[in-house]
């Protein structure tokens, strides 16, 4: 290359690179040649750490490197587009870079080779500065054959590989996946490559970290393999692993191995007097995602420290399981759990996640049994807001910030009438869920009531109206049976006459005298005349009211003293409201002060307080009145004996 070609070139840099402060993107196209060096303003070197080559179609017979995209640092390096055409060069590039160089990391995305130049181009690569080398889309075009590799010599420390394909399908599979068995690096990485098997290594491995994400590897997997003792971290989602003991057999001779992810897979267990084997270094395990159920918990590491069990078939943590003394990290989260575990297998249990389970009502004792439990998440659950859930709420309100999510993932599924609502919101009465206290409440209001009646019965003499009305039924009844074509009732008597044996004076000398034998034809009955001997005096009493057109009570003190009295009231009383008649004539003999009348005397209180009566006046001018009043009130003609009515002659 002339001065003149040098100088051009480091003028097109510094422009390109002043003008977008950041190295961005500069075009190439001198001699086919690839710097790997640009001159500072100061004269002195800087080294290229990324140089991602697009390699475009050139109408030439080969391609160029025509696009440079340069990064700001010097250390990586990314090329795409290898292909048989432009491997040679690659490994011509890649050869340059010598010990010593800050050339650190390499990547190649689209990679479409044959078997030779692939393992070249990988040969090249470990016998460079080279530590982290990662290819992207590779499409393996030749018959796969034996290598003899050469591990000595690196600098390697990681390989990654995504997206393989090989497109040979008769070829011996040692052949392909010794080469990578027996890499001396630290770390490893085959994903997304439809990978079937991995050999065992042939001698101690260097291994501390292996991924093979997404491919098809099965139970088959490094069984009896005791060559990965520095192994620490194994990672295998997204395969085809059926066997949970199977697994813990291929991890018992990982000697330092701590954390295994083998979720999205196919596990299960039967328990079916299956042993399970683990390595005891074990502290981390990924089993979420798998078709694990309760026997799981008889297949794990004692030594475990945090184990994911997430969107399994688990419906419970069975009592009596394997005391895993060391598990603080406990994620059971999407299985079909009805309530929270208990801790009787997880003494040191710090973080418990049930969210998105099939618990209705959480036991409120949670925390007192795992006392060292410093989070819980149980939200998302379909929580039952009733009586059963008061104490769980109750709890959440006082755990000091363990309830993970609360109040916002805690929310009320059933019953329908309370969907939506979250926990906090939710409230019951201490009587409506303590069922002992509601027992003593309702026994207590029982008693209370019980006692209001006897006192109201006691107070209002209730058995005495009870014995009445009895008494009243059962004379009627006597009196259907003994004449049962005489029901009709044919009043006989313009009044009957209810008075106090004290008040008869004045009844038989001035009330009897004045309606019978004064004007009109009035018929009285008197139970001294009237009476039929050898019936009760219950059913005299009625048989009267009941012929009588009107009953006539004649108040006074002496009244409301008599027992006699009050049956006469009662049964009258009841005629009124029985034949809904307006039989009751009150004459005031002597005014009745309040307090003399007896508290189950309540129907004559109500009769004085509600109807007119008529006050006997002292004055004897107003006594004609009086006396007309109550002639008028009793006036009706009536049936007599020998068929004529009441005031008709011959």
């Amino acid at each position: 290359m002339t001065e003149n070609m040098r100088s051009l070139r480091n003028f097109f840099l510094y422009k390109c690179l002043f003008a977008l402060t950041f190295w961005n993107c500069v075009s190439l196209s001198v001699e086919n040649e690839l710097f790997t060096s640009v001159s500072n303003e100061d004269g002195s070197d800087k080294k290229i750490k990324s140089l991602p080559l697009l390699y475009t179609n050139s109408h030439q017979s080969k391609a160029n490197f025509d696009w440079v995209v340069i990064q700001n640092t010097t250390e990586s390096l990314s090329l795409s587009e290898i292909t048989n055409d432009n491997v040679k060069k690659l490994v011509a590039l890649l050869s340059n870079f010598r010990q010593g160089s800050r050339l650190q990391n390499l990547t190649l995305t689209n990679v479409s080779v044959d078997w030779n130049a692939l393992i070249e181009t990988f040969q090249t690569v470990w016998h460079s500065p080279i530590e982290y080398f990662s290819v992207n889309g590779v499409t393996q075009l030749s018959d796969i054959e034996s290598y003899d590799f050469d591990y000595s010599g690196t600098s390697m420390k990681a390989v990654t590989m995504k997206k393989v394909l090989i497109t040979d399908l008769h070829f011996s599979q040692n052949d392909l996946y010794k080469i990578f068995a027996d890499m001396n690096i630290a770390a490893l990485t085959i994903a997304e490559s439809e990978m079937i098997h991995m050999l065992c290594p042939s001698s101690d491995s260097p291994f501390r970290y292996l991924n093979f994400l997404k491919n098809d590897l099965t139970d088959l997997l490094f069984q009896k393999c005791d060559k990965l003792i520095q192994l620490e971290t194994l990672i295998l989602p997204k395969n085809k692993f059926e066997s949970l003991s199977k697994v813990s057999f291929m991890t018992s001779r990982m000697k330092s191995l701590k954390y295994l992810d083998i979720s999205s897979n196919l596990l299960s267990h039967d328990g079916a007097d299956v042993q399970c084997q683990w390595a005891e270094s074990l502290t981390e395990l990924d089993l979420s995602s798998n078709q694990l159920t309760d026997a799981v918990f008889e297949c794990l590491p004692v030594n475990i420290r945090k184990l994911n069990l997430q969107n399994n078939h688990i419906t419970s943590v069975p009592k009596g399981m394997a005391e895993l003394k060391s598990l603080k990290e406990l994620n059971l989260a999407s299985n079909r759990l009805a309530d929270l575990p208990g801790c009787s297998g997880f003494t040191s249990l710090e973080f418990l996640n049930v969210e998105m389970n099939s618990i209705l009502t959480p036991s409120a004792d949670f925390f007192q049994s795992c006392p060292r439990v410093r989070e819980l998440q149980a939200g998302h659950n379909p929580f039952k807001c009733s009586c059963e859930l008061q104490d769980f709420i109750r709890l959440a309100r006082q755990s000091g910030g363990k309830l993970f999510g609360w109040p916002a993932a805690y929310v009320c599924e059933y019953p329908e009438d309370l969907q939506g609502t979250q926990l906090k919101d939710f409230h019951l009465t201490e009587l409506a869920c303590n069922t002992v206290l509601l027992l003593v409440t309702a026994l207590l209001l029982t008693l209370v009531l019980v006692a209001v009646v006897a006192f109201l019965c006691i107070y209002l003499d209730v058995p005495w109206y009870v014995r009445m009305t009895w008494q009243w039924t059962q004379t009627k009844r006597r009196a259907w049976h003994s004449h049962p074509k005489e029901q009709e009732t044919v009043l006989q008597f313009h009044a009957f006459i209810s008075y106090s044996e004290r008040d008869s004076l004045w009844v038989k000398n001035e009330l009897i005298p004045n309606l019978e034998k004064g004007e009109g034809c009035v018929q009285l009955c008197q139970h001294e005349r009237n009476f039929i001997p050898g019936k009760s005096i219950v059913e005299n009493i009625i048989n009267c009211i009941e012929k009588s057109y009107r009953s006539i009570f004649v108040l006074s003190p002496n009244f409301v003293q008599s027992e006699w009295c009050h049956y006469e009231l009662y049964f009258a009383h009841h005629k009124l409201f029985s034949e809904n008649s307006n039989s009751l004539i009150l004459i005031l003999l002597e005014p009745i002060p309040p307090y003399i009348i007896p508290a189950r005397y309540h129907k004559l209180k109500a009769l004085m307080a509600k109807r007119t009566y008529l006050e006997w006046p002292k004055e004897r001018s107003k006594r004609p009145l009086f006396w007309a009043n109550l002639r008028a009130a009793i006036s009706i003609n009536l049936l007599m004996a020998d068929g004529k009515r009441c005031g008709e002659t011959d």
